[in-house]
């Protein structure tokens, strides 16, 4: 399955760190393929070494002014244009998605898969993997806006909160018939 992961290319501590090597390695191990913005910085190269130290593909999206930051070595490397032009290819080349921690970026990432899911533009399944309860308010958020009529859909059909990296593969495997 091509997973794609929406996360921080920052250096993060390790309650960040960690469960993103366990995901990735987990990934790798069962043959999945990462597909991510391609940098070779933080988190992404935390995550993108797991998968390869493991046994897994590569298949980076970066885009024009971080093409430095590229990592060199992946299986796959793109440049998009822009940011929008980024994103489209990232869901067109996904099976699936995780969202890991991340800042501003990473939410654009999430709510817009969200937004297609929620309008029918795509099944694909979505994980929001909680590290460190990272996403506590964001879930609280979605609760809210699905109790007062702001969410056509039910929350559940659009996002899976995982607690464990173990968990969001497995959700996502199930999702996808391959358990």
């Amino acid at each position: 399955m091509n997973i794609c992961v929406f996360l921080s290319a920052n250096d993060l501590a390790d309650r960040y760190t960690r469960p993103a090597r366990e995901f990735a390695e987990l990934m790798g191990k069962g043959g999945h393929t990462l597909v991510w913005g391609g940098s070779d910085t933080g988190l992404m190269k935390v995550v993108a070494d797991g998968v390869q130290e493991t046994g897994g593909r590569l298949v980076g999206v970066s885009v024009e002014f971080l093409a430095a930051k590229a990592r060199a070595g992946a299986d796959e490397m793109v440049t998009a244009r822009d940011l929008a032009e980024r994103k489209r290819l990232l869901l067109e080349k996904a099976d699936a998605v995780v969202v890991m921690v991340g800042g501003t970026g990473t939410l654009d990432e999430a709510t817009e898969i969200l937004e297609l899911k929620k309008h029918g533009h795509t099944d694909k399944p979505v994980v929001l993997l909680n590290t460190a309860g990272f996403y506590d308010g964001l879930k609280e958020q979605f609760r809210r806006m699905e109790a007062e009529g702001f969410l056509p859909v039910p929350l559940s059909s659009l996002v899976f909160f995982a607690e464990e990296p173990v968990a969001a593969l497995a959700y996502l495997e199930e999702s996808r018939g391959e358990v």
